[in-house]
């Protein structure tokens, strides 16, 4: 069997990989799990993974140049999120070891978090509870109704495309921008950035995070937003210039905002922004439910089990320079032919 390494230490064990996952992993591999209780470092990473031909990483492990040079047995890497910003794909390749993500599965969490938040920012509602909590009874105050609402969604993904089929369903008007996208539905209207902003009553950001697309919500974009819009991000808190959310939110440039993801550590939203009376935030939890996790664990399960068969597996970033793995696969075949000879 081959030798897989499982970055994750138990909490993220339990929370983001699922003792199914565990299970299955050990029916195709034999498998060695991080016990330190911490995120791994490079040269805990390197040690853990000593004599591993493969190794599954959480979100928050990093793979970075230093890995790669040193990782001598090292095969594939398979990271257990979509995001591999912190996987050094150039030394990797460089290194000839082969690098997978995991397809969005979370999906319909992260839409129904987005809803959520929508929701909350328009009736107040966490306002309300915190009210009732403390023993002051809230005053009520005027909502927003979604239905007759515009939203505008940045980024027309698997998400973006999603929560538009849910916002039709309530009776709100779609906009959407992506300039990488035509958007064949005809019940979006697919505008430029600054209509978009202009005309939205709640602003969703959904962009994917490049070295383009930093601090993409600036200065100029919270000004060009509609008196008493919403602003939410569900993505990555590196789209905002947050300086410039906070003085929107500060001057009331904007009614308020929902965050799940900002530039604190983990992407979780910074608490200088969280603590204000206009924000709404989770700590990154849009794809914690247990059918999107379990998906994105059992994607990487599907992917070492294809290694170990000596295919390539799905979602390889970098086959064409994954000369070691290559290698690897090729030996395994030998192996496998002459077992059977």
């Amino acid at each position: 069997m081959i030798r897989v390494f499982l970055s994750h230490e138990p909490e993220a064990l339990k929370i983001f990989y699922g003792e199914r996952a565990v299970r299955e992993l050990e029916d195709c591999a034999e498998v060695r799990i991080n016990d330190s209780g911490r995120v791994l470092t490079t040269e805990m990473l390197l040690a853990g993974s000593r004599g591993c031909d493969v190794v599954v990483l959480d979100r928050n492990t990093p793979a970075d140049a230093a890995f790669f040079a040193k990782c001598r047995d090292i095969a594939s890497v398979h990271r257990c999120a979509v995001d591999i910003r912190t996987i050094d794909v150039a030394a990797a390749s460089k290194a000839g070891v082969l690098v997978t993500n995991a397809s969005p599965g979370f999906i319909d969490a992260v839409v129904e978090l987005s809803l959520g938040l929508m929701v909350d920012l328009a009736r107040s509602i966490s306002s309300y509870v915190s009210d009732y909590r403390r023993m002051a009874p809230p005053a009520a105050r005027m909502g927003a109704q979604l239905s007759g609402s515009t939203i505008g969604i940045i980024g027309y993904g698997g998400i973006g495309a999603r929560l538009a089929e849910v916002a039709q369903a309530l009776g709100m008007t779609v906009l959407a921008h992506d300039p990488h996208k035509t958007i064949a539905d005809p019940h979006v209207r697919q505008t430029g950035l600054a209509a978009l902003l202009g005309e939205s009553d709640f602003v969703h950001c959904l962009a994917t995070a490049t070295p383009e697309t930093e601090n993409l919500i600036d200065e100029a974009a919270f000004a060009a937003m509609k008196d008493g819009a919403y602003f939410i991000n569900v993505s990555r808190g590196n789209l905002v210039d947050e300086a410039a959310l906070e003085r929107a939110l500060a001057t009331g440039r904007i009614a308020g905002a929902a965050l799940d993801v900002g530039r604190a550590d983990d992407q979780k939203p910074s608490p200088g922004l969280a603590r204000l009376p206009n924000v709404i935030a989770t700590p990154h939890v849009g794809g914690q439910t247990p059918a999107a996790i379990e998906s994105q664990a059992l994607e990487t399960v599907a992917q070492v089990r294809a290694v170990s068969e000596g295919v390539l597996p799905h979602n390889a970033i970098n086959p064409e320079r994954a000369f070691r793995f290559a290698a690897f696969i090729a030996q395994r075949s030998g192996r496998s032919e002459r077992a059977g000879s």
